[in-house]
């Protein structure tokens, strides 16, 4: 068993979650993943790690709460216990003296590329992170991710904090902002269900689980992708509402 050393709303239906799993946090990396399961019966759900301390011999994570398996996740406090943490998981991202490098992230993609940012950074390049929000209240770790940026640029889709829009924005952004980034990192999670994680890259099938998490870019096939994390939206929905831990407002 795995004790919970933290779990807390950090925003709106995302969640800080710190777990002691002292042989994963001896050997995460940037970009690598564990496996979670909140009870005996609870479904493996592969959720990135967003930060560990490996004196502590803690991992963290940041999840959303969509169904009734992250719900089950939600509800456990300090000094509880889950029956699964495995990992670390998937390749780690490539961190070397790239120059000028622009991490991007949003909802829980925040927290995920939070390491990265941190990774590189000690590895000598000039560091630049853009955030991004549906709204200002959902924006979180902007101290931290400001510590291992030598800018951090925030979009929000209501204009409540830094640039208004989305992050088809970010070509006219970076001119605006004088940035000439080497190299582009963008942070994008799955549903959280085994199989979404499938890629065609450069016309083959890849699996972010064994050949990932990291891609380049231009070669995924992103119409597919987007398709792809719609595929499950009813099979998450149905459980949550029928789980009773649906909050009320």
């Amino acid at each position: 068993m795995y004790r919970v050393i933290q779990r807390r709303m950090i925003v709106p239906n995302l969640h800080e979650f710190t777990v002691e799993a002292p042989e994963v946090a001896q050997a995460v990396q940037p970009g690598n993943f564990i496996i979670l399961r909140p009870d005996e019966y609870g479904e493996r759900m592969p959720l990135s790690v967003a930060d560990w301390d490996r004196m502590a011999g803690t991992v963290t994570s940041i999840f959303m709460q969509v169904g009734g398996s992250t719900a089950k996740l939600a509800r456990l406090q300090p000094g509880d216990s889950i029956p699964t943490c495995a990992g670390p998981l998937g390749k780690e991202t490539e961190i070397d003296n790239f120059g000028t490098v622009l991490c991007v992230g949003g909802c829980y993609g925040i927290g995920s590329i939070y390491p990265v940012a941190r990774a590189l950074k000690a590895a000598g390049n000039q560091v630049y992170t853009l955030v991004e929000a549906r709204s200002s209240y959902l924006l979180y770790w902007l101290d931290k991710l400001a510590e291992v940026s030598e800018r951090l640029i925030r979009i929000t889709r209501d204009g409540t904090a830094g640039y208004k829009g989305h992050i088809t924005r970010l070509g006219e952004i970076l001119t605006l902002e004088k940035i000439k980034p080497d190299l582009i990192i963008i942070m994008i999670d799955g549903t959280g269900m085994c199989g979404v994680c499938r890629l065609s890259v450069g016309g083959k099938m890849k699996f972010a689980c064994v050949d990932g998490p990291d891609f380049d870019g231009h070669e995924v096939d992103w119409e597919e992708f987007l398709k792809r994390r719609q595929t499950y939206n009813p099979e998450e929905v149905h459980p949550l509402r029928k789980s009773g831990c649906v909050s009320h407002f």
